[in-house]
């Protein structure tokens, strides 16, 4: 049974002409509703309300001006939170409010064959009143037989100004190192527009574009300079209060829902991952991915296209 049903219950008790006063509400009803209040549930709050209105028609003004006074409280007490917390925010200092998640994976194998790989990757978060700050960082490392197969390092800064609630501006700066790829060290900036086209709790979708300048060293001690065009897309998806799909195409990062080309006259590089994420308790979350990685112009003696899957445990704080 629900709650309303209750009340209108106890309410319509009071409400019998033994119980009922002339021009006002019983005592009992009064309490009711301030006891209601008082719990701090608005649900609770409007079924009582709701409850009285339907047992007392005849107060229905009094008990219009009570939720209406209640209603006004709320919001007072809303404005007065949203201020202090807004307050809290511009006077925190550079190494304040930050939060993220980070993830760890693994093997090793003796005896036949002799392996080690070890996946990692952290994310970090600081939203401010018009600024938002985004810190990446995702390492993949595997050794077999005594050589390195896979030595992959990545990180990205991406601070964001928001211009009103859909349009923002963004700066980009990223590393990555993939000696499987044949190159050292990739540097990429870029910076532009972005918009938010879905901002919701279950769906989160952004789209940006800007132009973009990499330098790229190759494991043979060359290196090439060029202006690049971006393009990205962020996707998040909450399937349930448990489960989260995402969806990155991103050349230097893993988590977060993030997509990015970066297309220039000699090479287009491409990272797609899509992961899936199932909460284990409020901290900890499996995560399951696979990644495509395509360069359109690689060294020789590499291929165009990598593929990699991931089981990994997350941690956010």
């Amino acid at each position: 049974m629900t709650k309303q049903p209750l009340y209108a219950l106890a309410l319509l008790v009071l409400a019998s002409p033994a119980a009922a006063q002339d021009d006002q509400l019983p005592d009992a009803a009064r309490a009711m509703i301030d006891a209601a209040i008082a719990n701090g549930d608005a649900d609770d709050v409007q079924a009582v309300m709701n409850a009285a209105r339907a047992a007392f028609p005849e107060e229905r003004a009094q008990i219009d001006a009570i939720w209406t006074d209640y209603q006004e409280q709320q919001a007072a007490l809303a404005a007065e939170t949203a201020a202090a917390e807004e307050a809290e925010i511009r006077q925190a200092g550079l190494l304040d409010n930050w939060s993220g998640q980070g993830q760890i994976g693994g093997f090793q194998s003796t005896g036949n064959s002799d392996e080690f790989g070890v996946t990692a990757a952290l994310q970090l978060e600081r939203e401010g009143i018009d600024w938002e700050h985004r810190l990446r960082a995702a390492a993949d490392y595997r050794r077999a037989e005594g050589v390195t197969s896979r030595e992959q390092f990545q990180i990205l800064y991406e601070p964001r100004y928001q211009i009103n609630e859909r349009l923002f501006a963004f700066g980009l700066a990223q590393f990555e190192r993939d000696s499987r790829q044949g190159f050292s060290a990739r540097y990429s900036a870029s910076g532009g527009l972005g918009y938010r086209v879905i901002d919701s709790d279950a769906v989160e979708f952004s789209v940006k574009a800007g132009p973009a300048y990499r330098v790229t060293e190759f494991v043979d001690g060359t290196s090439t300079s060029r202006l690049a065009g971006l393009v990205g897309l962020d996707f998040d998806w909450q399937v349930s209060d448990s489960i989260k799909f995402t969806q990155d195409a991103n050349s230097t990062v893993e988590t977060g829902g993030e997509a990015l080309l970066i297309v220039d006259g000699s090479n287009t590089s491409l990272s797609a991952v899509t992961g899936i994420e199932a909460g284990i308790s409020d901290s900890l979350t499996a995560r399951v991915s696979w990644t495509i990685e395509y360069d359109s112009n690689p060294p020789a003696g590499a291929v165009s296209t990598d593929t990699l899957t991931r089981f990994t445990l997350i941690y956010g704080f």
